[in-house]
């Protein structure tokens, strides 16, 4: 949610924010109308409860004619106060609505316009040139023994499949080299549920305009989640943190699940878009003076990750339009993918400031007083990962070398031979 209090003193971020985002700024007035509308009334509640309590003591020392007069009068400011609040509350509840309607306001430097928007930062490595005998990742799992995406539809339907074999042990030496990354860099290993209650998943922005790839369980009424970032953000709703040894950081492993609306067509062959997957995520809470630097540190342990597993990809800035509900500013790290001929995308990190915070009611206490944290998150592996891995790790004989810096978790294994 955005800060009320910046709103006020000065709006028009907040509409260029919303202009960036190909978004209507009208909401922004709307927003500030019903605020003041709020206030006014706030007042007239105030002032009529005052002039009961005033009319309340003369009663008490009246008599006679006056006392009754006195009496009705009570009777009648009772009515006033009880219609003056119901009205301050609906137009309480009217602010608030519209408030979880507004996105993050995007930080300075992001650029303007949509998905195809974005800006390259950087590119790192070479795509390497492959002879006419290259495979797809789906050809490379199917040879070695490691994805079976037939078997996978026939027990769960579209876009489900099986790791097996060497592509189970590859995506569990994938994470857990993840896990042990994090770990070195100061992240709590944390294995998160994957079902929330509605406030965890609407807190941290996914019930807005990503709740059609939402799984629900009605019966419950609990969400799966799409990341283990909506537990992690949801782990500290309603508590005052001391950041006062640094950031809060947290690295979670979760199963993973999302719908995929509207994609149809679109990477749905092998293992790039599904409805289930493996994910670590980094997740910070650092005061919000700290917030830009934790995202550059964020997007470094994640181009570490890359580098670890010897892949070519390139850092892109998210366009304003392209980013979540939530964040203010996100960095996309995309993959060569050599079948292709295109980059995509491996990890994402979003700063989100204080927008989930404020939603889920965390708070920090220090030199400032209490005031609400800042909440970042990036991907530091998923299963997606494989399908890059894979083509560019291809040899000519179909086989498949594994990096160094994966090696120990697979056993020592350097080469993946065909089945």
């Amino acid at each position: 949610m955005i800060d009320l209090r910046a709103l006020r003193q000065d709006a028009e971020p907040f509409r260029a924010s919303q202009r960036a985002r190909g978004e209507d700024p009208a909401i922004i007035d709307e927003v500030l109308t019903t605020d003041r509308r709020h206030r006014d009334l706030l007042v007239r509640f105030e002032q009529l409860r005052s002039e009961q309590k005033m009319v309340g003591i003369s009663v008490a020392k009246a008599q006679g004619d006056e006392k009754q007069e006195l009496l009705a009068k009570t009777r009648a400011l009772a009515e006033e106060v009880k219609a003056a609040s119901a009205e301050a509350d609906r137009a309480a509840e009217e602010l608030d609505s519209l408030l979880w309607k507004v996105p993050n306001l995007i930080v300075d430097g992001v650029p303007a316009g949509g998905e195809d928007d974005y800006a390259v930062l950087k590119t790192v490595g070479e795509a390497r040139e492959f002879t006419e005998d290259m495979r797809d990742h789906v050809q490379l799992g199917e040879q070695l023994g490691m994805v079976d995406t037939v078997r996978g539809a026939k027990v769960s339907g579209s876009r489900f499949y099986f790791l097996t074999g060497m592509g189970a042990r590859l995506e569990l030496a994938l994470l857990n080299l993840a896990i042990d990354t994090a770990t070195a860099a100061g992240f709590q290993p944390m294995i998160t549920p994957s079902l929330v209650r509605p406030e965890a998943m609407a807190g941290t922005g996914f019930l807005g305009e990503h709740a059609a790839e939402v799984y629900h369980l009605e019966t419950d009424d609990l969400y799966l989640v799409g990341t283990s970032e909506v537990a992690l953000a949801g782990y500290h709703a309603d508590e005052i943190l001391d950041l006062s040894d640094g950031p809060k950081r947290y690295a979670g492993w979760s199963a993973c699940y999302r719908r995929e609306a509207g994609s149809h067509g679109k990477d749905t062959r092998g293992i790039i878009r599904v409805h289930q997957f493996h994910k670590v995520e980094m997740f910070s809470y650092v005061p919000i003076e700290q917030a830009e630097e934790e995202h550059q540190k964020l997007l470094a342990w994640e181009e570490d990750m890359l580098a670890k597993v010897e892949v070519p990809y390139r850092v892109i800035d998210t366009a304003a339009g392209d980013l979540g509900t939530s964040a203010a500013r996100k960095f996309d790290c995309e993959a060569w993918l050599p079948s292709q001929d295109r980059f995509l995308e491996l990890t994402s990190t979003s700063n989100c400031t204080t927008f989930q915070a404020r939603r889920l009611k965390i708070r920090e206490r220090g030199e400032h007083g209490t005031r609400t944290v800042a909440t970042l998150n990036g991907t530091l592996a998923t299963t997606r990962w494989i399908v890059a891995m894979l083509e560019n790790w291809q040899q000519d004989d179909g086989s498949v070398r594994i990096p160094e810096a994966l090696r120990p978790y697979m056993g020592g294994v350097e080469v993946i031979e065909p089945v």
